[in-house]
């Protein structure tokens, strides 16, 4: 049987548009990206990387002298969020903390993967962190129902020893306008948080290999609702017929088209 390693990026697909899962990942049907997009992307990639050196104790001056704004984003930052970066006497309660950390579990026929930014966990709690190279959004409610949200948190308890209400996650949008500070989002756990997103989980990739067995006979992802208002936006509006093509050419490519997400790869059982 095949695996799949299924990661929050491909749960908030599934989610949003069983359809656009399919073109995006099943038939690699994927659109270019602008160069907008791409410097975006860009910028986002060598933020992490500088993250990730500044916890590896590497030298990071390369990297803020080719970047002036890299640069700004970076030392507000630190000094913003020195909490977390500072050793203080509560290190002798850590257990463990990196950067860029990969986790996985078996669940179902599948692996659910994640990689953290920064986790930091000490006898009696663990903190999932974040960098986010976009402006702080303004719905709290929905990135607290993003599968990045949900599956990091989730994850983490049933990769560990911690209790839902013992484990955290921080967002933190670096790129914060001139003299405005960057800004963040804390989101606690609960232990019935934990159970529903057990249940979401277990329905969803229910759905998914449901799915994958009519695509295998001939029978495409079911479509989302048209009434949503996603499609309009949607690169696939025309292929899915619910986008006139004169009206979709005058559409820019929306923020959803998941261009720079990896492709679902299988895992040899």
């Amino acid at each position: 049987m095949t695996r799949f390693r299924l990661s929050q990026q491909h749960l908030n697909l599934l989610s949003l548009c069983p359809r656009k899962f399919q073109y995006t990942y099943l038939d690699q049907l994927v659109s270019p990206i602008s160069p907008e997009d791409e410097e975006r992307i860009t910028w986002g990639n060598r933020f992490h990387l500088l993250m990730q050196q500044h916890e590896l104790g590497l030298p990071v001056e390369a990297l803020l002298t080719e970047d002036l704004e890299l640069k700004r984003c970076y030392t507000e930052f630190l000094s913003v969020a020195s909490d977390i970066f500072t050793l203080n006497s509560d290190q002798q309660n850590l257990r463990f903390r990196e950067a860029e950390h990969y986790r996985s579990l078996n669940f179902k026929d599948d692996l659910l993967v994640a990689i953290y930014d920064l986790i930091k966990a000490e006898e009696q709690q663990a903190q999932i962190f974040d960098w986010k190279t976009y402006p702080r959004p303004q719905n709290r409610h929905l990135l607290e129902q993003n599968w990045q949200t949900r599956l990091y948190l989730y994850l983490l308890v049933e990769t560990s020893q911690y209790l839902p209400e013992q484990v955290s996650m921080t967002y933190w949008f670096v790129k914060s306008p001139q003299k405005q500070p960057p800004q963040s989002l804390h989101f606690p756990y609960t232990e019935q948080q934990h159970q529903k997103n057990q249940q979401d989980l277990t329905q969803l990739i229910d759905q998914f290999h449901h799915y994958l067995e009519g695509y295998e006979q001939g029978k495409p992802f079911p479509q989302v609702d048209i009434t949503q208002g996603y499609c309009k936006s949607c690169q696939f509006g025309i292929r899915c017929q619910r986008v006139p093509e004169e009206l979709a050419l005058d559409q820019p490519l929306n923020s959803l088209n998941l261009y720079n997400i990896d492709q679902i790869q299988e895992v040899t059982i």
